[in-house]
């Protein structure tokens, strides 16, 4: 009999959705227990009933903005284009937090602003590397109350270089930088910035201490606890740093790196600072802590590190892996890194000069002075320093004229006594003796022209007329020698100018020699026998008279030191009284280099040994037969073979078979 199907199950009766007041009061109970979910959900239902409610969407828009699904908000703010309420704030805050920057600040621009508005605007401006503009906008917002506008505030004012601005600021905002924890750490970095490393140190601290009670207050775990303050940490071991105290820094670097209780921004600081404290030793360790920072097989920062970290940071970190990198000859990973910053850092000068050494480090010189000229002559404004790294690439590799046309190109420091010596040592190395000597008279007439102190004249005057001397100008030296001492009456340069002059004109030189001042106790020396006595020939008979006079004098003169008379030291036991037999004076020498060394006789009658056992056995039983069973037609002395003298050899003892066993 065939088995009766199942009935089928019958739907559920239809149930008419709750009423929307009961939904909204649903709503407002799950938003004030923060669970965000639930309200998503039930935004969801009141919008079934009631299509395009604005309270719906707009409390469905924030749950998913709490809850931290970007996405999903900025898909729901996209699907309500049609309802009449402006949620282009919304809109900005997704796109900001995507990291879509310039999209988020086109929807700020096109509304009118309120505070709301102008805090993203300028949290936006600090997030691209704005950071004049970002703390402008604080400055505008100093009077509207807003929470924690204060430490953004000086947070935009440090990141922007304005850290001298920060105590204005606070008092302006008439709090105190104790006030909180954050508030005080960033008042710190301010102090840091401006190198007032013991006040930064002395409020970092007070900021821990206030974190531990105001974080301990909030119930929180000690791990969350220390993990908050991390920033903190990070930044006292900076300050130990600084004051060179490096094995506390180091302790302090490794700690927050091994516990791994810091946020992603805290732990690249630290690290990043712990391989620049390590140098380039120990490269390959560097650069295995470096790569926790990255993106798996890339070399990118990780996408939280490049949302939290600001762009010098991030150019640090980019920077010190390319320089281990280069340490490590891993050149290839270098260029890569390199094109990299170049891609995301175009108007900095770190990854030009960072490429120019990589190509140094391939031995292609020119090639990295041709890249940093290229971009000296496309930013003039920041070429300084780029060409002065081109001038030491091409000093080291011998193109001293390179060298020389790179510092020429900076006009700003062209005068001063180091550029000047720096550019005739090269021009001077390269052959250029005349352009050597222009450098000399372009300094001279600046600091002649100058309104400032004169004190660079005569130096560079004097070492400009001690080259025209030393390359045989010795009229130029001598007119700057004449013009040195008519205007600073320098005793150097007097005697210079009677250096120089005596070869161009001996009535001149010996008119200024006059106004040499006699040096005391040369009144007495007569110069006819100075030149009879040391300056005159040896004569050949014999020593010279007047020298040999003269040290025996100097002798006669010199008191005799006493010699201070110290008693023996004998060794412990020793009477000098009852000596003994002399020591053998070849104690120390090795018995076979002693006189009474006699080596051993070697036995000749002994039988060498060769072979095995028990072929020494048989030999020399052979030997003995074959000694006493000569034939007739042996001679004396002469041996016959073994296979011709016996017939049966003899057995082996049991002594040796013994031996034999054993081995």
């Amino acid at each position: 009999m065939a088995p009766k199907p199942k009935p089928k199950p019958s739907a559920p009766p239809f149930q008419p959705p709750p009423p929307i007041e009961d939904l909204f009061a649903s709503l407002n109970t799950h938003i004030q227990n923060s669970n965000f979910k639930l309200a998503v959900k039930v935004a969801d239902q009141v919008l079934a009933v009631a299509p395009g409610d604005e309270d719906a969407i707009r409390c469905k828009v924030v749950a998913l903005l709490k809850d931290d699904l970007i996405d999903d908000a900025l898909r729901a703010i996209q699907g309500a284009r049609n309802v009449p309420v402006d949620f282009r704030f919304y809109e900005a805050y997704c796109l900001y937090r995507q990291n879509k920057l310039d999209e988020a600040l086109g929807c700020l621009k096109n509304q009118e602003q309120d505070a709301s508005d102008m805090l993203l605007e300028s949290q936006i401006l600090y997030r691209q590397g704005k950071m004049d503009l970002s703390a402008n906008i604080y400055q505008k917002l100093q009077k509207a109350k807003i929470d924690s506008l204060e430490i953004n505030a000086v947070a935009s004012l440090i990141a922007a270089g304005r850290a001298s601005e920060v105590q204005a600021t606070l008092d302006a905002l008439r709090v105190r930088a104790t006030s909180s924890f954050e508030l005080a750490f960033n008042t710190a970095c301010s102090l840091i910035e401006r190198e007032k490393f013991a006040d930064a140190e002395q409020l970092l601290l007070s900021a821990h201490r206030i974190g531990q009670e105001t974080l301990l207050e909030e119930n929180l775990e000690a791990d969350e606890v220390e993990k908050e303050l991390a920033p903190i940490a990070v930044q006292l071991a900076y300050v130990q740093q600084s004051f060179g105290r490096s094995p506390e820094a180091m302790e302090a670097y490794t700690g927050i790196i091994s516990h791994n209780l810091a946020d992603e921004a805290s732990l690249a600081v630290a690290i990043n600072n712990l391989v620049s404290l390590k140098g380039p030793k120990d490269a390959s360790d560097s650069l295995r802590k470096l790569d926790r920072l990255k993106e798996t097989d890339s070399q990118n920062l990780q996408h939280a590190l490049e949302l939290k970290l600001l762009q010098k940071q991030k150019e640090a970190i980019y920077k010190n892996r390319v320089l281990l990198l280069t340490h490590a000859n891993k050149l290839d990973q270098a260029r890569e890194v390199v094109a990299l910053l170049l891609e995301n850092f175009p108007e900095s000068i770190v990854p030009v000069l960072l490429q120019a050494a990589v190509f140094v480090r391939e031995n292609k010189a020119g090639k990295a002075e041709e890249i940093l000229w290229q971009f000296a002559e496309k930013h003039p404004e920041r070429a300084a320093t780029i060409l002065l790294a081109r001038a030491q690439i091409a000093a080291a590799a011998g193109h001293h004229l390179v060298a020389a046309e790179s510092i020429a190109k900076i006009p700003d420091i062209q005068h001063m006594p180091a550029t000047v010596a720096t550019l005739v040592a090269l021009r001077e190395r390269a052959g250029d003796i005349d352009g050597a000597a222009a450098v000399f008279d372009s300094a001279i007439k600046w600091w002649s022209n100058s309104m400032t102190e004169d004190k660079h004249l005569s130096v560079i005057m004097q070492e400009a007329a001690a080259f025209r001397m030393w390359h045989g100008k010795q009229e130029d030296a001598a007119r700057l020698y004449e013009e040195l001492v008519k205007s600073h009456g320098s005793i150097e340069a007097l005697v210079g100018l009677v250096t120089t002059t005596a070869w161009v004109d001996i009535t001149k030189a010996e008119a200024y020699e006059k106004q040499l001042k006699p040096l005391p106790g040369l009144k007495a020396i007569s110069v006819d026998s100075l030149e009879k006595t040391s300056g005159a020939k040896q004569d050949e008979a014999g020593p010279r008279s007047g020298m040999a006079e003269a040290l025996e004098e100097s002798k006669s003169k010199e008191k005799p030191k006493k010699k201070r008379k110290r008693k023996p030291k004998y060794p412990k036991g020793f009477d000098p009284k009852n000596p003994g037999p002399p020591p053998d004076p070849e104690r120390w020498l090795p018995k076979r280099e002693r006189s009474s060394y006699r080596p051993k006789r070697k036995d000749k009658r002994a039988a060498q040994v060769r072979g095995s056992q028990g072929a020494v056995v048989r030999e020399k039983h052979e030997a003995t037969a074959v000694g006493t069973n000569n034939g007739p037609n042996s001679k004396p002395g002469q041996v016959s073979s073994s296979k011709g003298a016996a017939q049966e050899p003899p057995k082996p003892s049991s002594k040796s078979s013994r031996k034999k066993s054993r081995n």
